[in-house]
């Protein structure tokens, strides 16, 4: 079979890694993954699409195989999925000679987001509790304070921005406070979010794709309060159910509601000024309106 990629994942490594990272790796990535499957001794039956945003995802019999370019650190996911063993994630199978990630099948066409809003946050909610432990020992894991310095580096252009800039100076003042003020060090998964949620067998719901990173729960809950943004901003009533999500997800896992605000600003904005450089202006401007309300 052939083994092209989805054009989700062309565009996502174009825009995250570069262009040139980017199409030198997609150019190997047909030879890569017959090599990887023929020496696994796997038989593909077909490769997922749209798929992920890093890596070929190939279903094979009893098992996923997800072959990634080592600049996306696919030994980070290795490494907390092994941690998590199986505890509210997709559990690590092993790894092939060419370093893919062979895991547990799931069923990948039944994320969180086939369910009602209201109980989608609900299974949500008790799904990344689970991935909250404390972090292996001798972990290499970055810090929220290390991701996220990096990325405010690269939102401080957008100052100057005349459709972003006041919202991008009020995210970048949250972020400094929130690293001032962290207290408590966790596993994350770093992308949580309702479609990084997929049905099981052994359990109904479990994670899967971490961007594993360490440092405080709030930080890894602020992606999900922005989940089905588009529905949020067509909402009448958009601005008050983004507040009251923040709020009830907050006290539903214990965490402090302005933390959670905080966080969910500056990822909200960060992901806002990553669109606006990839020149995905639509989805900027989603982002921004919501941003606007917290």
């Amino acid at each position: 079979m052939g083994f092209e990629p989805p054009q989700r994942l062309v565009r996502a490594l174009g825009e995250t890694y570069g262009d040139a990272a980017a199409a030198d790796w997609l150019g190997k990535l047909p030879e890569l993954a017959r090599d990887t499957l023929d020496h696994a001794g796997l038989a593909a039956e077909r490769v997922m699409a749209p798929g992920g945003r890093s890596s070929l995802v190939v279903l094979v019999p009893d098992a996923v195989v997800k072959i990634a370019p080592g600049f996306t650190r696919p030994d980070l996911e290795r490494d907390a999925l092994a941690h998590w063993n199986g505890w509210g994630a997709v559990r690590f199978l092993h790894e092939t000679e060419e370093g893919a990630l062979v895991l547990e099948r799931l069923h990948p066409e039944v994320s969180l987001r086939s369910l009602p809003e209201a109980k989608a946050l609900l299974e949500a909610a008790g799904t990344v509790r689970k991935l909250w432990v404390e972090p292996p020992a001798g972990h290499g894991f970055e810090s929220v304070a290390e991701r996220t310095a990096r990325q405010a580096s690269a939102m401080d252009p957008y100052r100057a921005d005349a459709e972003a800039g006041e919202l991008v100076a009020a995210a970048l003042t949250a972020r400094d406070e929130l690293v001032a003020g962290a207290a408590e060090t966790v596993l994350l998964h770093g992308c949580f979010r309702q479609g990084k949620v997929l049905a099981g067998d052994r359990a109904p719901w479990l994670a899967v794709g971490p961007e594993p990173l360490v440092g405080e729960r709030a930080y890894d809950l602020a992606r999900l309060v922005r989940d089905r943004v588009e529905d949020l901003v067509a909402a009448s009533a958009g601005a008050s159910s983004a507040r009251r999500r923040v709020n009830k997800l907050a006290d539903s896992l214990e965490l402090d509601r302005e933390r959670l605000r905080g966080w969910t600003l500056f990822r909200a904005v960060e992901s806002a000024t990553r669109a606006l450089a990839a020149g995905r202006r639509a989805d900027a401007e989603l982002l921004l309106e919501f941003a606007g309300w917290l």
